[in-house]
């Protein structure tokens, strides 16, 4: 049995003190949990530190199941672990199995108002109406807020690229965690990152206009110019010039077209109308 103020082991005949009405108090996450449940194992690590760092921003109330197993019936409990957020005496929020410390503290921010969350709204507005300058001062402010906060710097590295600060927006991505690599928003970026080197200088994009006029087979124009398309909004534009580059110039660049459209994949995601016919074409090139 855990020592912390803010964790607590609940029966089902504390549930309606301990839960229901702390949780008009502040947030109660549920835990239930099984001793013989090895993801549960794994997860409470995570939310006993949690509680720890939070110092009771929010309780965490473990159930072993085997010991209320009617509790457990009661709030519909199918698999183990499942994690309850409750919030004014009513379910918010939850999640099943182990999930990432990541995804849980993304769980808890939804309802726990934080040090940054001013800062992190501003930027949100900054950026929502164009202004990227303002966006980076102020989720930098949120960062400073909550340094162990790892998400913020996702917002501000989109924030960068908007302002053409590429190797800035790269330095923090790289910093991610790893299971922060695997959000759709983080690979977004990665392949934003991934055309910003290669479209480079903007300067020299009219002289490379020239030459693909010139010579519509001219490698180094193919991939430059396929990643200003994408990145000015062409995305047609840019998967064709990548096309063209992969069945022409398959050793240009260690395969860049082929890396190229596999980046424009991940940067269009999975639902855009052009992805799905782009792939067929570059699997026809592969195989």
């Amino acid at each position: 049995m855990s020592t912390s103020p803010h964790i607590v082991e609940v029966s089902r005949d504390q549930f309606p003190s301990l839960v229901l009405q702390e949780s008009h108090n502040r947030p109660v996450l549920v835990d239930f949990w099984a001793d013989w449940c090895q993801p549960c194992q794994m997860l409470i690590p995570i939310l006993s530190k949690l509680a720890e760092e939070y110092a009771g921003g929010f309780l965490l109330a473990k159930v072993n199941t085997d010991q209320e197993q009617e509790l457990a019936m009661e709030y519909g409990v199918r698999s183990l672990p499942t994690v309850m957020l409750f919030r004014d005496g009513e379910m918010a929020d939850q999640f099943m199995g182990v999930q990432p410390e990541s995804a849980v503290r993304e769980l808890l921010e939804r309802h726990l108002p934080g040090p940054e969350s001013d800062a992190l709204r501003a930027g949100r507005e900054a950026l929502e109406q164009g202004d990227a300058h303002t966006a980076v001062e102020q989720f930098e402010a949120a960062r400073r807020a909550r340094p162990e906060k790892e998400e913020i710097k996702i917002e501000q590295a989109r924030a960068l690229l908007q302002l053409g600060r590429a190797d800035e927006a790269e330095a923090l991505v790289k910093s991610l965690p790893m299971d922060l690599h695997q959000r759709e928003d983080v690979k977004r970026i990665e392949s934003e990152l991934h055309f910003a080197r290669a479209a480079g200088d903007p300067q020299e994009w009219p002289a490379l206009e020239a030459r693909l006029e010139q010579d519509p087979e001219d490698p180094e124009a193919l991939h430059r110019l396929g990643a200003v398309r994408l990145l000015q909004g062409d995305p047609a534009g840019g998967l064709e010039l990548l096309m063209r580059l992969m069945k022409k110039h398959r050793r240009y660049g260690d395969d860049a077209g082929h890396k190229g459209l596999l980046a424009a994949f991940e940067l269009l995601g999975a639902h855009h109308p052009l992805v799905n016919e782009y792939r067929r074409k570059m699997m026809a090139l592969l195989f």
